[in-house]
């Protein structure tokens, strides 16, 4: 069992369903940023998504594109990404996974990324504009260090896609409520709802529903059929609203809709 399977099963053990929490690596700066993830692990999550930085950001909503932005303005660069998961996992057990496109991945080189995330403490990556049949020489390197690979499904995938999906995935399928970008909506799309119940079908171990949720009361509605909420652009929103103690105040509301009735 993987540090992420590890982390969900210990929260279902508990009687909830897992929180995972997304930030943008980097944001506002390198310092505050480490901060922010360690006060989000404290404050209640259970799998830390970092989101470095990347010019092209395709799914990502206006305020998290206006955090990583920043970022990059700042400086920050792919170089000071693993010196700042080491920093994280060096104050908490939460595991780390990326969150990030392809693109910086091949450029780094694939089995150098996965060595220095592996270094730093990192627990694998998700990869949402690469599907499982063009990332072989991801797998090849994921299977040799035990990083997670987390791909995603969307309510749009057909069958087979679903199949091969759960078939590539460790941890867990990073399950898309609704088609479009990240943000807060005020209702989650039923189709999160017939995803998780397809991919069940196609005998995946795990589901964390992600885009869209804001709120405990949608964090707690998630989790009446997958095993973990992702939240994002709420996070972001109290972090650049309200520093590291509006970060941890919603990140502790969140964390109150995981217990399972």
């Amino acid at each position: 069992m993987s540090r992420v399977e590890a982390a969900i099963a210990k929260a279902e053990a508990e009687g909830r369903g897992a929180f995972v929490g997304y930030l943008p690596a980097g944001y506002p700066d390198i310092d505050t940023f480490v901060e922010a993830a360690v006060t989000l692990a404290d404050s209640g999550a259970d799998i830390l998504e970092i989101g470095p930085p990347y010019s092209d950001p395709v799914m990502d909503g206006p305020i998290i594109q206006e955090a990583t932005q920043q970022a990059l303005a700042n400086g920050f660069r792919l170089k000071d990404l693993f010196p700042a998961i080491r920093a994280i996992t060096a104050r908490t057990d939460v595991p780390v996974l990326v969150m990030t496109y392809w693109n910086p991945v091949l450029q780094y080189g694939v089995d150098r990324y996965a060595d220095d995330l592996l270094a730093a403490g990192g627990a694998g990556l998700i990869t949402p504009d690469i599907t499982p049949e063009a990332a072989e020489e991801w797998i090849a390197a994921s299977k040799r260090t035990g990083l997670d690979r987390v791909f995603l499904a969307a309510p749009t995938s057909t069958d087979e896609r679903l199949r091969m999906v759960v078939e590539s995935s460790t941890g867990f399928v990073y399950t898309v409520s609704t088609m479009g970008i990240t943000g807060e909506r005020a209702e989650l799309d039923a189709a999160a709802r017939t995803l998780v119940s397809r991919l069940r079908d196609a005998g995946v171990g795990r589901a964390c529903v992600g885009i869209g949720i804001s709120n405990a009361d949608q964090v707690h509605g998630v989790l009446e059929y997958a095993d973990g909420a992702i939240v994002g652009t709420a996070l972001v929103r109290s972090l650049r609203d309200g520093g590291l103690s509006g970060l941890a105040d919603t990140a502790r509301a969140l964390a109150a809709g995981t217990v399972r009735d």
